[in-house]
């Protein structure tokens, strides 16, 4: 792909949307990183960014939201806040360790399935989280309410099974690592050299 494509699926987003770019911070067990969300326009789904490269879609993550920030700006755009939300997913990650014993974080398990949504998307990989039924839709309601003590066997398995499925896409999915640094590892052995 040359550089004029990837400015182009940078601008628009993967599937040709131009929204709101905002930086969002992920905090998770294994993996913790910045990310770039795109905010739907209209009805338009929002997504994660994430950009082809070598034949499949790759999430730029930064270390910081100056980070983040300074990759937008070198592509011509601008975050819509200055800040960044935190997802906290490592609460999500210990109630995935004893969902029996332990209280549901329902704030934050309703920013990741939210999040593991969107990113599924950015990806193009909305078949590694399981295919969503009523059942998901009524234990969204009863979270999006805080009535997760309410979930049915069927509704808590079902949100067990996607939250678990979001945060394997997390921990494994594609990255670029700043993908503004001018910082390469020279032949694979782990020396840092510039370009």
């Amino acid at each position: 792909m040359t550089k004029i494509e990837t400015a182009d699926v940078f601008a628009a987003g993967r599937h040709g949307r131009r929204g709101n770019l905002y930086a969002c911070r992920v905090r998770g067990l294994v993996r913790s990183a910045v990310v770039l969300w795109i905010g739907g326009e209209g009805d338009e789904p929002d997504q994660v960014l994430a950009l082809p490269e070598a034949g499949r879609c790759q999430v730029p993550v930064f270390m910081t939201v100056r980070q983040a920030r300074m990759y937008v700006s070198r592509r011509g755009r601008r975050l819509a806040t200055p800040e960044a939300d935190t997802l906290e997913l490592t609460r999500v990650q210990h109630w995935l360790e004893d969902p029996v014993r332990r209280r549901v974080p329902s704030g934050a398990v309703l920013e990741a399935w939210n999040f593991f949504e969107d990113l599924a998307r950015g990806l193009g990989e909305v078949h590694r989280l399981p295919q969503q039924s009523a059942v998901h839709d009524s234990a969204y309601e009863k979270l999006f309410g805080d009535e997760c003590a309410a979930w049915t066997p069927a509704e808590q398995r079902a949100v067990l099974e996607l939250i678990t499925a979001g945060v394997e896409l997390w921990n494994s999915c594609p990255v670029s690592v700043n993908p503004c640094s001018r910082v390469v590892f020279d032949s694979g052995r782990g020396v840092p050299r510039g370009m």
